[in-house]
């Protein structure tokens, strides 16, 4: 290791590249553009991954959403164009027969309604709920709380608002736990006020109520709008999906291959496609940049031949006064580590600097489109390793080339 603190050395480095300014400055900025590419690129690529998962946020993103139409196949007596309603007694079914591979089921109902606090009033949805949505769908409580299972066991008269809600309803500064509104010309409790997420938000504007609640109120009996169903891990949510309405067809006599009964959306398998697409940008990203890297690697090994053939004369006056083939091979390889170990450095730092750049300009925000665009330190010093690997072993070439040199055909090059 000693020609690595061998002044004579560095100084013919040194000398080798400024003799060679142009072609080295080339030679550097091909390298660092490489490095550049893939840390730009793999950071854009995490800022789209974590905008995706900011929009999503808490919610349960392996679920499924199915509602009732109208078949389209006459079947069991039955004519076509049929329309039928969701059954509590559907829900308990399915509980039952899928109880490993569904982890939470939300039956919902919902409707409009005008809702009523002193003089102020607006029309807004209103959605009977039980507790488990909130495990579903996050609710970013700023008061209070979400329904909890004594409010569906006593059926109360409870209400959760949403916070653009609660100030068109209420005066500035008023408190509104505890405060009664009236839905339906019937009071309800306010027990806790929701802010804006930055997530997914199905419901918009909603006042929640319990879902024994609006059973009595609105006097759907079993009946159930729509349902919410989130997979266990590790459950193929598409085949869930296929499963649970080959279920409620069977239940409400419904043709097998009715393709219209029931509507549903698989928000698992739309992630699914969209992480695709991520995985498969990252992997372009680490393609294009790696690419760019070995091509600008072999530069330097194109670079350092050159030298070698115009420092021919050099190289034999050195082999004459002695200089052994060892010494020159490491002073070859020594130069393309330092050409490419400056380029990764630099290409590193400019890479980092345009990521902060991306990051002010189009991470703040909640319409953020990149959010916080970084790449892992890990990932960062495994492509600066493999850039000084591939410069070591493209100066082996110019180094062999330099050493095979003999000292008397050398000193007669012109």
């Amino acid at each position: 290791m000693k020609f690595l603190f061998d002044s004579d050395t560095w100084q013919e480095i040194y000398g080798s590249i400024r003799k060679n300014k142009v072609r080295t400055s080339i030679t550097i900025i091909g390298v660092l553009w490489g490095i550049f590419l893939l840390v730009v690129l793999l950071g854009a690529a995490r800022g789209m991954e974590n905008g995706f998962k900011k929009i999503f946020g808490d919610f349960a993103t392996n679920s499924v959403f199915v509602w009732t139409q109208s078949t389209d196949t006459p079947f069991k007596g039955f004519q076509k164009g049929r329309t039928f309603r969701l059954k509590m007694n559907d829900i308990e079914a399915l509980k039952t027969e899928y109880a490993d591979e569904i982890k939470l089921l939300a039956p919902r109902n919902q409707t409009n309604n005008l809702i009523v606090h002193n003089f102020k009033s607006g029309n807004f949805q209103v959605s009977g709920d039980y507790p488990v949505l909130d495990q579903i769908q996050k609710k970013n409580l700023i008061y209070g709380r979400f329904i909890n299972e004594n409010d569906i066991l006593s059926s109360a008269k409870v209400t959760v608002i949403s916070e653009d809600m609660y100030k068109q309803l209420f005066d500035k500064g008023v408190m509104p736990i505890g405060e009664y509104i009236k839905i339906n010309s019937i009071n309800y409790k306010v027990i806790g006020v929701y802010g804006p997420s930055n997530a997914i938000d199905l419901d918009g504007d909603t006042a929640y109520i319990p879902f024994s609640t609006f059973k009595r109120v609105y006097n759907t009996g079993n009946n159930v709008d729509w349902m919410v169903i989130t997979a266990s891990e590790g459950v193929d949510i598409l085949q869930m999906e296929s499963d649970v309405i080959l279920t409620l067809k069977n239940l409400h006599k419904v043709h097998p291959d009715d393709k219209r009964a029931f509507g549903s959306f698989n928000l698992g398998t739309q992630i699914a496609k969209f992480m695709g697409f991520l995985t498969g940008m990252q992997f372009l990203t680490w393609f294009v940049g790696i690419a760019t890297l070995i091509a600008g690697v072999f530069a330097i090994g194109n670079i350092l031949l050159i030298t070698v053939k115009e420092r021919t004369k050099e190289i034999g006056i050195r082999r004459a006064l002695g200089a052994t083939p060892k010494s020159i091979r490491q002073q070859i390889i020594l130069e393309s580590v330092f050409l490419t170990t400056v380029a990764g450095m630099l290409g590193i730092i400019f890479g980092g600097f345009v990521l902060f750049i991306i990051d002010s300009a189009f991470g703040q925000g909640e319409d953020a489109a990149l959010v916080n665009p970084t790449v892992n330190i890990p990932i960062i010093i495994f492509a600066f390793i493999t850039l000084v690997v591939l410069g070591t072993l493209i100066g082996l070439i110019p180094a062999h080339m330099a050493t095979i040199v003999k000292p008397i055909e050398a000193l007669r090059e012109e």
